[in-house]
């Protein structure tokens, strides 16, 4: 994997993929930015829940669950000396389908966690808390 990040002004900065995807990243007025983008430390929780849920509705469709919806809603403390590290980070799923099984969520939720996010594992090896959990509603 490779990604390549290009300084544009101020604080901004364009971001390419080795895939060929770009984001554009900036800071806030109080640190220069001009607010045109995420924050770096907001891209990683974006990262952490698209990682989590594409584990999650991969796993699901694979038990053919019904699936509708899924959100990942991601919060995070960090440190408050520099560096201001993620301290605590929670995930919470809602997933909505037809006829959904808690159990084949909770054991979703459980592998994406446990097994299969690269994001939520480097994290929490990192020293960060990473808690889960899920709400299941009816489509």
């Amino acid at each position: 994997m490779q990604a390549t990040v290009k300084w544009t002004d101020a604080r901004q900065f364009v971001a390419e993929s080795g895939s060929g995807h770009s984001v554009v990243i900036d800071g806030p007025p109080d640190h220069g930015g001009r607010n045109t983008g995420p924050r770096p430390m907001e891209m990683l929780l974006i990262g952490l829940g698209s990682c989590a849920s594409f584990d999650i509705l991969d796993i699901l469709e694979k038990s053919r669950a019904d699936i509708s919806d899924c959100v990942a809603s991601v919060e995070a403390e960090r440190a408050d000396a520099v560096p201001a590290v993620f301290t605590k980070i929670h995930v919470h799923f809602t997933v909505t389908g037809r006829n959904l099984k808690e159990s084949q969520v909770k054991r979703a939720v459980e592998l994406s966690a446990e097994k299969y996010c690269s994001v939520s594992i480097m994290l929490g090896k990192g020293g960060v808390a990473v808690s889960h959990s899920y709400t299941i509603v009816e489509a």
